[in-house]
């Protein structure tokens, strides 16, 4: 600029001033532009976040950097950065979250427990929980408490969420609402109420205020609120809101942990002088050489209370203060950690209290049965392993999550945890003796998938139920034949990989036959597994068992290799044959390209496609039509045939027959066998067959038993046929030779 107007001065005056004009039009295009770029709009993935800025670890901002920062902060930035979304903060100028909805300068809102409507009664659409914040109460010198819901409780106006839960769980409390945090203890101090509430991260920032080193957090939680992110119900808001879950989704609970871990485990409360003065105020003005003795004194005292409040947090979060065992919460996360760990692991969950335990309480004291609940905690621990758990839920409620072990383990457990809790007030020379009452429930491979323990404790439970109103017994499955059926299940599950590997599964062969003319025109791919504990096992003994641990797609892949190994070795011989192959509804998903797994194999093996016939279930057809139609027509692009399986079996519709594109349907003959009017039968069959063939597809009958069923099918236009009347399932060395013999 210096130089610029230098170079004026040799100018004439009107042409200087006419530059200057110039200059001074530049320099203010200069500032508008940008701050118009700024106040237009936004661009695309930019996301203005208003939170609150006074609550510290949650929101707070930082002294130096003077930007907004917190638990809750780098939560959202984590997750909004997971859905390809830049946020920016904003501290929320108005009184209420209710009010700040109404404005449309954010784009989402910060903490919502749940959704709420805006002031001026829009709606909202919430996102999934970033986290859990539990709310526990603050007293004076561990003050103990009247009973809950007569409870006088402080909470802040920028709670509202939390006092609307509040009043939900307890409609009969009353509840004093204060600008401030100062106010609040001022209010417990002079007895206006009987404690203040507030979530537990906050408590470990304000209690380190030397002038709150009389309030003392209670060990029990109150309830626990999620943490959401919430915005008026619009489609723009909903869009925002989808993307957002993504990215929460994508998070771990390890990154969450460390982002909680690191702003607790922070010295984020700093002392000003009114603080030095409360604390160190005498001995200030005394001496001040000692000054810097203070300073490290007070440094000391803030680490130990920062690390009492960290203890105590954990042990509020995770631990029963009663017994050491696990919480509620601790058991939850230790349970679902162990399933995610030892997924091929078979465990069982119990859940367990004392019969009239109140009667305890009343006749021997209320303190004989917490002793009672401490060495029942304590003689479980000693027998639990690494990769066991167990909980307090509440009073005399246990939750023991243990290994699937055998009726001889079950009774060293009798022996040595529950024999010695039935007698403990025996063994005191008291004439009471304990009886425990538990329900056990036993994990199956579906819970390992979708880990819910809420729901494994409630069915446990149910099961405790069935014991406690049968008094002949202390303990009942959930189901009773679950724990013989849940431990074949483990067996089988885990022995897969062994048995595919070892040779223990083998492909037998049932053949199918044109009963016109007796010849062989094909054959059903079948499995047997030689099991080394439980023996030879048929397809219904394991089958649906691989279905619902999401293993039959390992088996039927190497079925059918298998089977076109075989045709390969049929072929070389000069033998040409086909067989059908089934493919379960669980093989065929929207990450699986079947058709083009079948002609790998076909060029694999060197043969003709239609050797391979394809066999899918008309309850498959029924349950995943659309992908099912588009997975028959590729399959028939290939030159595949494909087959309905089981038709009539009582769960497809005629109208499947028009959408499926199928080549041959396999007509199931339950109408010929069992209870039920059997000329109905043989009518229906005689239709479905006239169906069949005016539809121009071809038709076999499977499980044909009797000489009379293959007789009826002949006359009524069905030759080619499959069951025990003709050929039982045989390994391929018998079938070999029974083809042998047909030629």
């Amino acid at each position: 600029m210096k130089r610029r107007i230098i170079a004026l001065r040799g100018k004439p005056m009107k042409q200087r001033y006419l530059h200057l004009l110039l200059c001074i039009i530049a320099g203010v295009s200069f500032l508008i532009l940008p701050a118009a770029a700024v106040s237009g709009e936004k661009a695309d993935g930019v996301l203005t976040v208003g939170v609150p800025a006074d609550r510290c670890p949650i929101f707070y901002t930082d002294p130096e950097t003077r930007e907004l920062v917190g638990i809750g902060i780098d939560l959202m930035r984590d997750a909004a950065s997971e859905a390809g979304y830049t946020v920016q903060f904003r501290t929320i100028e108005e009184e209420t979250l209710k009010d700040a909805l109404d404005n449309p300068a954010y784009d989402l809102l910060m903490p919502f427990g749940s959704a709420v409507e805006s002031a001026s009664g829009q709606s909202t659409a919430v996102s999934e929980n970033l986290m859990q914040t539990p709310f526990t109460f603050v007293t004076i010198e561990n003050k103990e408490l009247p009973a809950i819901s007569t409870l006088r409780v402080g909470m802040l106006k920028s709670l509202g969420a939390g006092i609307e839960t509040l009043h939900q769980m307890f409609p009969d409390m009353k509840i004093m609402e204060y600008e401030t945090m100062d106010d609040s203890v001022k209010a417990l101090r002079a007895g206006e109420v009987d404690a203040l509430l507030h979530n537990s991260y906050v408590w470990s920032y304000v209690l380190q205020k030397p002038a709150y080193h009389d309030l003392s957090v209670q060990p029990s939680e109150v309830f626990a609120m999620d943490f959401r992110a919430g915005t008026p119900d619009t489609p723009k808001g909903h869009e925002i809101i989808e993307r957002l879950n993504d990215g929460i989704t994508s998070m771990s609970d390890i990154q969450r942990q460390a982002v909680i871990l690191d702003y607790t485990s922070r010295k984020l409360y700093q002392y000003d002088i009114s603080d030095y003065l409360y604390k160190y105020g005498v001995l200030i003005l005394l001496i001040f050489l000692l000054f810097i003795a203070v300073i490290a004194i007070g440094m000391l005292r803030i680490k130990n209370v920062k690390l009492e409040n960290e203890e105590k947090l954990r042990q509020v979060l995770d631990h029963d203060p009663l017994t050491g065992v696990l919480s509620t919460q601790g058991f939850r996360k230790r349970v679902e950690e162990l399933l995610r760990l030892h997924k091929d692991t078979p465990y069982c969950l119990s859940y367990c209290n004392i019969r009239n335990f109140k009667y305890i309480n009343a006749s021997l004291g209320r303190d004989a049965g917490d002793e009672l609940l401490k060495f029942w905690a304590e003689k479980f621990l000693e027998y639990l392993s690494k990769d066991e758990a167990i909980g307090r839920l509440t009073a005399d409620h246990f939750v023991i999550l243990r290994r699937l072990r055998d009726k001889e383990d079950m009774k060293v457990d009798e022996v040595n945890v529950i024999k010695p809790v039935e007698n403990f007030f025996i063994h005191q020379g008291k004439d009471t003796r304990v009886r425990i009452c538990c329900g056990i429930y036993l994990l199956t491979p579906k819970d390992f998938r979708n880990i819910n323990v809420d729901q494994m404790i409630d069915l446990a439970r149910v099961a405790e139920q069935r014991a406690r109103e049968n008094r002949k017994t202390d303990y009942e499955f959930y189901n009773p034949e679950q724990w013989e059926r849940g431990r074949q299940i483990a067996e089988i599950v885990n022995l897969l990989p062994k048995a595919l590997a070892d040779g223990d599964i083998q492909v037998w062969y049932q053949p199918q036959v044109d009963y016109q003319t007796g010849k062989l025109i094909g054959a059903e791919a079948l499995c047997r597994w030689d099991h080394a504990k439980l023996g030879m096992l048929y397809p219904d003994g394991f089958i649906t068992v691989l279905e619902d641990a999401g293993l039959i797609y390992e088996l039927d892949c190497f079925v059918w290799d298998s089977v076109c190994e075989d045709l390969h070795r049929w072929n070389q011989q000069g033998q040409y044959r086909a067989v059908s192959v089934n493919v379960s509804r669980n093989d065929i998903t929207e990450d699986r390209d079947i058709p083009e797994l079948f002609r790998a194999l076909i060029q694999k093996y060197d043969l003709k496609v239609d050797q391979l016939r394809i066999e899918i279930t008309e309850t498959a057809f029924a349950e995943k039509s659309e992908l099912l139609i588009r997975t028959t027509e590729k399959l028939k692009s290939y030159g595949f045939k494909v087959e309905m399986d089981d038709f009539g079996s009582g769960y497809s519709s005629l109208h499947m027959l028009k959408e499926v594109p199928v080549d041959r349907i396999k007509l199931d003959l339950h109408f010929l066998t069992g209870t039920g009017d059997q000329e109905k039968g043989r009518k229906i069959i005689t239709y479905i067959i006239q169906m069949v063939h005016s539809l121009g597809l071809e038709l076999i009958a499977e499980g044909v038993e009797t000489k009379e069923q293959a007789e009826f099918l002949k006359q009524k236009g069905c030759s080619e046929m499959q069951g025990y009347y003709f050929y039982r399932p045989m390994p391929v060395h018998d079938f070999e030779e029974v083809v042998r013999t047909q030629n």
